[in-house]
């Protein structure tokens, strides 16, 4: 059973995919609370499972009220559309983006995103101070093309309004056959206009490793886009070419990396870490006592290593607890910009119907006890990259990285 965080373009979050979880909906019926129940057709197990003490003749009034009386310019949705529109609206009164509800369609869509094929543009999506934001577009997709950037505030999808959506009905709007357009209404720091960029969607694959020697400096770049996996295995090649290269000072590029499989990151950060090193704690609040994740002991590298770890704002979840790990652990130091946040976890629970519910269960703390829900890291050396650097293809946060391994200002 592997947790998730959250990658592609539909995935923004951490998952435990639950086969075969049963839900039965349930509703206070009775007689003296709401006579008028019967009025209500096409449903079963009205009264299955209902919570005590919880009244919902409210909700039965309100229910036949729009049963009997709606008569506008929309086509009334089925009772089974309705029951489903109700547990959206419940999910949603949690105020949690990452706590939502999934319909059949929606619930296959997410799940064709977590196997890692997709068509859709290629980047992922979240929530950042009540706004829908790029978390980060992935490398060598349409949105990385196009120039959508992370940290791009999402205004409207086609003709949509976005400041409503939640993070899975956005994604289901942005994604859609490969060859299809969808238009995007973006707002970005230091540009005072939205400006619109159109993508075509294509079929998705993420990318993972790619790796480069810097004989100017003798610095070892290991680029990770994801973790996907596949990517323990290409990141050991990867520190394999590394240790050939004869250099003992290594780049761990994690930015605009979204996330991925937490076994993932805890392998990776068992190369650096003696047994038994806390990598991250998974913390449930009351619910449960909290579940620490340990290195398994590699620890291949001498305390010669001379490590950096590149972050920026598309740097969330599994990025995040690499970082974290190797940081708190005195491991690493991290330049760059301070990381996405995304340090909640949420559980898949497949519900009849084809329907699925994903709801928060816990949150990330670095080893030091640092929560990275809402937070982010900041790293040790803040470098801002600026657009004119950009459009320069001068990369002034690697090139500070490469400095601080050189031991220069």
């Amino acid at each position: 059973m592997k947790k998730i965080f959250g990658k592609q373009v539909a995935i923004a979050l951490v998952l435990i995919v639950v086969v075969g979880g049963a839900f039965s909906l349930g509703y206070y019926t009775g007689e003296k609370k709401h006579p008028a129940i019967e009025s209500v057709s096409g449903l079963s197990n009205k009264e299955v499972g209902e919570p005590n003490g919880t009244d919902f003749s409210l909700f039965w009034q309100a229910w036949n009220t729009l049963n009997e009386k709606y008569a506008g310019s929309t086509t009334p949705p089925s009772a089974q559309e309705r029951v489903w529109g109700a547990i959206e609206g419940l999910a949603g009164a949690y105020g949690d983006p990452y706590t939502t509800f999934f319909p059949p369609q929606e619930s296959k869509n997410f799940q064709e995103a977590v196997a890692g094929n997709f068509d859709g543009v290629g980047m992922e999506v979240g929530i950042q101070g009540g706004v829908l934001v790029v978390i980060s577009p992935l490398k060598n997709t349409p949105a990385s093309r196009a120039g959508v950037e992370a940290g791009d505030q999402i205004l409207k999808i086609d003709k949509t309004d976005a400041a409503t959506l939640s993070v899975d009905k956005a994604v289901n709007l942005i994604r859609g056959k490969k060859g299809t357009t969808v238009v995007l209404t973006l707002g970005r720091k230091g540009i005072k206009a939205p400006f619109v960029v159109s993508i075509v969607r294509d079929t998705i694959d993420i990318p993972t490793v790619d790796t480069e020697f810097r004989k100017k400096d003798g610095v070892f770049v290991l680029r990770l886009y994801s973790f996907s996996a596949l990517s323990p295995g290409l990141f050991r090649d990867g520190l394999r070419q590394f240790a050939e290269s004869g250099s003992d000072k290594l780049v761990i590029d994690l930015r605009n990396n979204p996330g991925g499989y937490l076994e993932a990151a805890v392998d990776m950060a068992s190369w650096f870490l003696p047994v038994g090193k806390v990598v991250v704690t998974e913390d449930f609040g009351k619910a449960q006592d909290p579940q620490v994740y340990r290195s398994k002991g590699y620890n291949v590298f001498s305390d010669n290593l001379k490590l950096v770890i590149l972050l920026n704002a598309g740097s969330a979840s599994a990025s995040e607890i690499l970082a974290g790990a190797l940081h708190d652990q005195g491991k690493a130091t991290l330049v760059g910009e301070k990381s996405f946040g995304k340090g909640s976890v949420q559980e898949l629970v497949d519900l009849p119907g084809k329907t699925s519910l994903k709801v928060t269960i816990a949150r990330w703390l670095t080893p030091n006890g640092t929560s990275i829900s809402g937070n982010g890291i900041t790293p040790d050396v803040v470098v801002e990259m600026n657009a004119d650097d950009v459009k320069a293809g001068k990369d002034t946060q690697l090139e500070k990285a490469a400095a601080v391994l050189l031991n220069k200002k």
